[in-house]
């Protein structure tokens, strides 16, 4: 009896293990910074990175697009720090979750830390979707909607 719950055991802890494995080597982690210039740049932040929790933009608007409840639709979004005084603070985040749309990497990029404004942001993409307070200034938040076909599966395709 106690060699086959030894087994079971084993079994169990073994499945485990490689369940575990299974889940975190389907997450493609390949958040980063892309350096333009000493003040241009901005993040390329997997939603649910440690990149994004290092930054502290979990507020953002993302919907994922593997909800099957979605069929392909969700959304990507743009996080931009500003300082008390609405200067940008901090290299801009882009929130994605498959590849980068070229039309946001080319404004984001030509923003300036230290100064662009909350207006120049607002030029680009219009009134944020959601703002987050912080002690030193705030996040604007946009959403970008997207359409990955390879997570839709109601068979209908894009309408």
């Amino acid at each position: 009896m106690v060699i086959v719950l030894l087994r079971w055991f084993a079994g169990a802890l073994a499945l485990l293990s490689v369940t575990g494995c299974a889940g975190g080597n389907s997450f493609r982690d390949d958040s980063h910074y892309a350096t333009l210039g000493p003040r241009t740049g901005y993040y390329i932040v997997r939603p649910g990175s440690s990149l994004s929790h290092q930054l502290g933009i979990e507020a953002a608007p993302t919907i994922d697009t593997a909800d099957p409840l979605r069929h392909g639709r969700g959304a990507d979004a743009l996080a931009f720090r500003f300082d008390r005084a609405g200067v940008l603070s901090a290299p801009p985040a882009y929130i994605v979750q498959a590849t980068p749309n070229d039309f946001y990497t080319r404004r984001i990029s030509s923003l300036i830390r230290g100064r662009s404004t909350a207006r120049d942001v607002q030029a680009f993409f219009g009134r944020p979707q959601s703002t987050e307070t912080r002690s030193d200034g705030f996040i604007a938040y946009y959403a970008i909607e997207v359409y990955n076909s390879s997570e839709d599966h109601s068979g209908g395709g894009r309408r």
